[in-house]
């Protein structure tokens, strides 16, 4: 029977690595259009879009070691609170950059520009994030894991930041709404930073069992 459990959990731990795998190949893939589309546009809320996207590679790097640590059990709890720190950090700065960004651009009267790669990219980024983000909560809950929990949420943020940049690109282009992105975007903020900071103090996750 406990030979059974940790057969299940190894495997489980395997699977987790293969999601961060995924995440870090398409993480890349979407920030380097976004950021490329972005400039050509002059798109700020893009450009943020594929910073974001390279900030979540570090987070799904910390998440690939976690889950390749995972058997050594005597060191498991200390390797889950650092994963757990690190990725905190990541919403910190991801919830910084989105505050001073958007502040800057509202300041600034930053119009986004009109971009059909941008559109796209959201687009494929709603219909494969809420997918990647469910797997990643199974195998959180299986393993225990609150920082494979948060680099979860991390994903779901990266949905809704799919759907900020898509209004603030859709309204800006029909409605000549400047200022969409910037306000939706500015909403996340607190949301982002409270988890940032919940994960620096290594508040463990209520969702996961062990």
């Amino acid at each position: 029977m406990a030979e059974a459990i940790v057969t299940g959990r190894v495997a489980t731990a395997r699977r987790g690595q293969r999601l961060e795998y995924f995440t870090i190949a398409w993480n890349c893939l979407e920030g380097l259009v976004a950021v490329v589309a972005g400039l050509i546009a002059g798109s700020i809320s893009l450009v943020g879009f594929g910073i974001d996207s390279f900030i979540e590679v570090t987070s799904g790097a910390v998440l690939l070691w976690r889950m390749g640590v995972d058997a050594d059990i005597g060191r498991r709890e200390q390797n889950e609170r650092l994963a757990l720190r690190i990725v905190g950090l990541c919403f910190v700065a991801l919830a910084v950059y989105i505050g001073y960004e958007s502040i800057g651009g509202l300041v600034r009267r930053q119009t986004p520009g009109h971009s059909v790669p941008g559109i796209i990219l959201a687009c494929v980024s709603l219909l494969v994030m809420p997918l990647l983000s469910r797997a990643k909560r199974r195998v959180a809950n299986t393993l225990g894991s609150a920082a494979m929990h948060a680099d979860a949420t991390q994903t779901d943020f990266c949905t809704y930041l799919s759907a900020i940049l898509l209004a603030g690109l859709l309204l800006n282009a029909l409605f000549g709404l400047w200022w969409a992105d910037a306000v939706a975007a500015l909403t996340m903020v607190p949301i982002i930073g409270k988890e940032g900071i919940e994960g620096i103090r290594g508040k463990a996750c209520q969702h996961c069992s062990n």
